[in-house]
């Protein structure tokens, strides 16, 4: 059902779907490009690691675009910016199609990053805003499953297509099914009323948005070059501005977004305990197809079919999620969904190139399916207690956070690679853990990893064990007492 032009929207379940669809190709343009780097480098004669640039860019101007969508949204109105995201990011697909060099893929990598950055965050407040609080899970739900499976499909997704087709198609894939977003959102998003009164916080804008540009550089640098200067200009420089951005929304009298939305507990957890949960669970899409090709000898359709072993569990467990939530309550889900994952990523350290390949598909399946709970969790507690008159900053902050979060598990995940490739292990117990499953192998760099981002994992477990037994019951129905 739709809603009227001056009321309150009801739940509707294709409307979330459209939304979840603009979400899967917004998340899956963000990293498909992996597979197809040497491709394009070979078309267009550059080096790899200058195609790089086109992955860089797209990510950064998704965060650095975010902060300012809370304010086109209530000025302009969600249904004209989600339909204008849409079309800018099919027509940018199709100019990425067509580029006939490097610096024409770059710009328009950027033009498709600015409309991924309108996407996400107007296409949730859109569903979030019709939704009674009854209702939230069912609706996170479908908001959830673009996170979770475009990773995981990217580099199966992008190896086949430059395998059997060229890298083109993996942006004119994009055509259709922009195409048909477009009419649907024309038919679906209701009109709202906008609020033409409210002035930008220029200055606010200013420093989010630079804030977090510089701290993804520095996050994309850590990853590549840890030790250089670059890197901790970048971090510091996103940290510090960030920091001034916060003082000063405190205090403005129109502040970009409410920052009081951390002042609830269940949306400040999913962003405590929550980040990091993401960002160890954002690192595995990283490493395992680097383990796969790189320490294992596979070919990228290989490792990308054996790393969709993980969307299995993210769609399998998918009709039991909700229930689960429902009966037992956020806080013990959580607390053992992020135990559950921590256990596959100490298990993922374990495997080798001669371990049977049945028992690998078997774990990473695990691992979709602790994956999905922990991640359906967060989604819905977040808004548990979040007013109506809080939600569009609530909205913003979040996927703007979320988006670093991902930054950051790929960031961690290439920085603690680089440590443990050129580190002397200290100590027999550890070398000999990291080198007991196959000495003399190139995996025990992705052993430690692995290790290491299990125990960061358990950051996640202690937060979530502080939140209160009845934490967003009201969401979830669950009655613990």
């Amino acid at each position: 059902m739709s809603a009227t032009p001056d009321g309150p929207q009801l739940w509707n379940r294709r409307l979330a779907l459209l939304v979840a669809a603009t979400f899967f190709m917004e998340f899956l343009d963000g990293t498909v490009l992996t597979t197809a780097i040497p491709s394009i480098a070979d078309e267009f004669g550059v080096s790899p690691a200058s195609v790089n640039i086109t992955m860089t860019v797209y990510l950064l101007t998704v965060a650095m675009g975010i902060p300012l969508s809370g304010w086109l949204v209530e000025r302009v109105g969600a249904r004209r910016i989600f339909c204008l995201a849409i079309a800018m990011f099919t027509i940018a697909s199709l100019l990425c199609a067509l580029s006939p060099n490097l610096t024409m893929l770059t710009l328009s990598r950027i033009l498709q990053g600015a409309g991924g950055a309108l996407m996400v965050p107007v296409g949730s407040l859109v569903v979030l805003r019709g939704t009674p609080k009854p209702e939230l899970l069912r609706a996170t739900a479908y908001l959830v499953w673009p996170g979770l499976l475009a990773p995981v499909l990217a580099p199966l997704v992008g190896g086949s297509l430059t395998e059997y087709l060229s890298w083109h198609w993996i942006f004119l894939i994009n055509l259709p099914l922009g195409a048909a977003a477009f009419m649907a959102a024309l038919r679906l998003v209701p009109r709202a009323p906008t609020g033409r009164g409210r002035r930008l916080d220029w200055l606010g804008l200013v420093l989010v948005t630079l804030g977090v540009g510089a701290l993804a550089t520095g996050l994309e640098l850590a990853g590549t070059h840890p030790e250089g200067t670059w890197t901790a200009l970048g971090l510091a420089a996103g940290m510090s501005t960030l920091a001034a951005g916060v003082l000063w929304m405190r205090r403005a009298a129109n502040p970009l977004f409410d920052l009081y939305v951390f002042s609830t507990r269940t949306f400040r957890a999913t962003h405590t305990g929550g980040f990091i949960y993401r960002a160890t669970i954002s690192a595995v899409p990283f490493l395992l197809p680097l383990m796969f090709q790189e320490g294992f000898g596979w070919n990228p359709v290989h490792s990308g079919a054996m790393v969709a072993a993980v969307f299995i569990g993210n769609v399998g467990i998918k009709p039991v999620t909700t229930p689960l939530i429902r009966r037992l309550g956020f806080k013990p889900v959580l607390v053992f969904a992020s135990l559950a994952s921590a256990g596959t990523f100490a298990l993922c350290a374990m495997i080798t190139a001669d371990t049977p390949q049945a028992l690998i598909v078997a774990l990473l399946v695990l691992s979709g399916v602790f994956r999905s709970i922990g991640f359906s969790a967060y989604a819905s507690l977040q808004y548990a207690d979040i007013t109506p008159q809080q939600l569009t900053s609530a909205n913003v902050v979040s996927a703007t956070l979320v988006q670093l979060a991902a930054g950051t598990g790929i960031a961690v995940g290439a920085l603690l690679l680089r440590v443990f490739d050129s580190a002397t292990l200290p100590g027999p117990v550890l070398g000999d853990l990291l080198d007991s499953t196959a000495a003399g192998s190139d995996t025990a760099a992705y052993r430690g990893t692995f290790l290491s981002i299990a125990l960061l994992m358990l950051l996640s477990t202690i937060d979530s064990m502080t939140l209160h037994r009845d934490a967003g019951a009201e969401v979830s129905g669950s009655s613990p007492n």
